[in-house]
């Protein structure tokens, strides 16, 4: 093809455009936001100020993608965790073992993931460009009306990533850019669905489950060499809370289910978790910034590859399948995804079949039998079976069958740890100066 032009400048898009230039003479990126000049939060990206991993299969995709990409990561100050062997793992039956697993994930703040990936991606971002619609009908989309600063001609509303695409400018100044793919990555909010009615398209079959929870987040300044923390809930949905080490010696700290907005609140709700050791390490940090809420996390699911699209369109990443984020799969999911498409061209059935075990993990039903102290036990002691849970989670191929785990959770009725085995496995915590 020709040219590509991909909406919206965030993590999906960026990777899309990047995988895109495998298939495309030209791609071009539309971001109707403003990058910051150094790593911060940004307008376009309400999510930026809140916890972002990415799980082993989104590390190893995006190391694929654009090599050398996880070591510049980690060179800046982001956290490499293994899950459970760098990680402290309340779950609801009780703390996991120390196990080494190939599940790991790597933790930092959004807005650093995100300057790191732009500075290996090799595609024109034209800022400042919003896109209200799609040219074309219902056979084929044939490019994407805009409003742009570039129209005004004001110096200084427009700046781009590389060499300044004249070519693009003209375009924008009619108000329609062409392009022989038009690809949707403007997330949450995307108003695909309209622009798609508005050219004829049926309507594309949408899916939303609650997911009965909100979160708050705070940053408190710590050192960066202890383990991840989570203490999930017994029943969901209900209380949990997390705690990540991040560049910069500052730790990003997530509070679920319905946490106040309060300081004293918030230190309250953490303390009435089922087990305090988040509570116990904030308690004697210094917060960096406020309290933020976070209420937008129901689970949608627009099933594109179902409906008769027109050529020339792809939707990709929270256009397609929005998960509550406390899966943190949403940055994982974008970068395999950009991976199949880099291999193999853009394909919306690709995209779907991406998104599909993130999407089922956070709808599926509780597992019968789940609540049984020997499944519980057989989860927290065993190494293989431990490896095949945090394999799923970590969005990576399994080690074991089915039958074989069956036949483990049967046989295995090992105790589970204690709070205090557990945290005896993490001398980092007692060093912490309280």
């Amino acid at each position: 093809m020709s040219r590509a032009v991909v909406l919206g400048g965030g993590l999906a898009g960026v990777l899309a455009a990047a995988a895109l230039t495998r298939h495309a003479d030209e791609v071009v990126v539309l971001e109707s936001d403003h990058y910051p000049a150094s790593p911060r939060p940004r307008r376009g990206l309400p999510q930026s100020h809140h916890n972002h991993v990415l799980v082993a299969g989104g590390i190893r995709a995006l190391d694929e993608l654009l090599p050398g990409v996880i070591d510049d990561l980690l060179n800046a100050g982001a956290h490499r965790r293994n899950m459970p062997g760098d990680c402290l793992i309340f779950s609801g039956e009780g703390w996991f073992h120390r196990v080494r697993t190939d599940a790991d994930l790597i933790a930092c703040s959004r807005p650093l993931l995100d300057e790191v990936v732009r500075r290996h991606i090799d595609v024109e971002v034209i800022q400042g460009v919003t896109a209200v619609g799609l040219a074309g009908d219902a056979g084929r989309v044939t490019g994407v009306s805009v409003t742009t600063d570039v129209m005004t001609g004001e110096p200084g509303e427009v700046t781009t990533t590389g060499a300044t695409p004249d070519e693009i400018r003209e375009a924008a100044g009619t108000g329609v850019i062409s392009a022989d793919l038009v690809v949707d990555a403007t997330g949450r909010r995307s108003q695909v669905l309209h622009w798609l009615a508005a050219l004829g398209v049926p309507p594309i079959e949408e899916v939303r489950v609650p997911s009965g929870v909100s979160y708050a987040t705070r940053l408190y300044e710590g050192p960066g060499d202890i383990p991840a923390v989570m203490v999930h809930p017994k029943y969901t949905p209900a209380r949990g809370g997390t705690l990540f080490p991040i560049e910069g010696n500052r730790w990003i700290v997530t509070m679920t289910g319905d946490p106040p907005l309060d300081e004293t609140g918030f230190d309250e709700y953490a303390r009435a978790l089922r087990d305090p050791v988040i509570a116990d390490l904030i308690e004697n940090a210094k917060p960096v910034g406020p309290i933020r809420p976070c209420h937008d996390t129901a689970n949608r699911r627009r099933y594109f590859e179902r409906a008769r699209l027109p050529e020339g369109f792809l939707a990709v990443g929270d256009s397609v399948v929005t998960v509550n984020p406390v899966y943190s799969h949403g940055m994982s999911v974008a970068a395999l995804t950009a991976l199949r498409i880099a291999k193999e061209g853009p394909s919306q059935q690709a995209v779907a079949e991406e998104a599909d075990r993130s999407w089922r993990m956070a709808v599926a039903e509780p597992i019968k039998g789940a609540g049984n102290p020997r499944v519980g036990r057989a989860l927290l002691s065993s190494p293989g079976i431990a490896a095949e849970l945090f394999h799923s989670q970590a969005l990576i191929p399994a080690v074991r069958d089915h039958q074989a785990i069956f036949q483990a959770i049967v046989n295995d009725l090992e105790e589970p740890l204690t709070a205090e085995q557990a945290r005896a496995q993490f001398p980092e915590l007692n060093a912490w100066d309280r």
